[in-house]
């Protein structure tokens, strides 16, 4: 049986075959003119424009003389350049205030969470989240239900690299655990 099926979709591609040859490009004739040239023709520039007026010139310093052997030796220390004490004027002084009360009140950020457990057993996730809030009780674990399915979410992390180091931590309750990104909680005390 197998052998006539395939023996069918030989003798049925056969015209698909001669209708694709049919309407192939012819092969390329021999062209008798002189090849493309491909090279690079001179392109006429405008001439470049003096710029050296608008360069920045700067004074050469003064030598400084060596002192010689028998030169005297100066009195006095070099004057030391005074070190700016104030960089941040009022203006500058309210805005900052003004943006840390702002962030005061922002209470999520966009960061990644430890997904722990997904699944439908309710007996389960309860358990993988006693082993892990025992082994590492400053972790929060947040537990949402969207029927049937349980999901067990371990850790606020801002970055990437911290959510990597909490799954490491956690591979052992969980060896499918995964790192999922999401809004993320920023202040945990009041």
């Amino acid at each position: 049986m197998n052998l006539r099926f395939l023996n069918a979709v030989l003798f049925l591609s056969l015209p698909l075959l001669a209708a694709c040859a049919a309407t192939a490009p012819a092969a390329p004739v021999a062209r008798t003119a002189a090849p493309i040239d491909t090279t690079r023709k001179p392109v006429a520039t405008a001439p470049a424009d003096d710029v050296a007026k608008y360069r920045p010139v700067f004074a050469q310093p003064a030598p400084i003389p060596s002192p010689g052997p028998n030169a005297p030796k100066p009195t006095s220390p070099a004057k030391a350049v005074p070190v700016p004490t104030a960089q941040v004027n009022a203006q500058l002084e309210q805005r900052l205030r003004d943006q840390a009360f702002t962030n005061q009140n922002v209470k999520y950020a966009s960061g990644y969470r430890v997904r722990v457990y997904l699944g439908l057993e309710r007996e389960q996730v309860m358990n993988i989240r006693r082993q892990v809030i025992s082994r590492y009780p400053d972790e929060t674990d947040y537990i949402t239900f969207k029927q049937p399915v349980y999901r067990l979410y371990v850790g606020d992390y801002l970055t990437k690299l911290d959510a990597v180091r909490g799954l490491l931590r956690v591979r052992q309750f969980a060896p499918k655990a995964e790192i999922e990104a999401m809004q993320v909680l920023l202040n945990k005390t009041p």
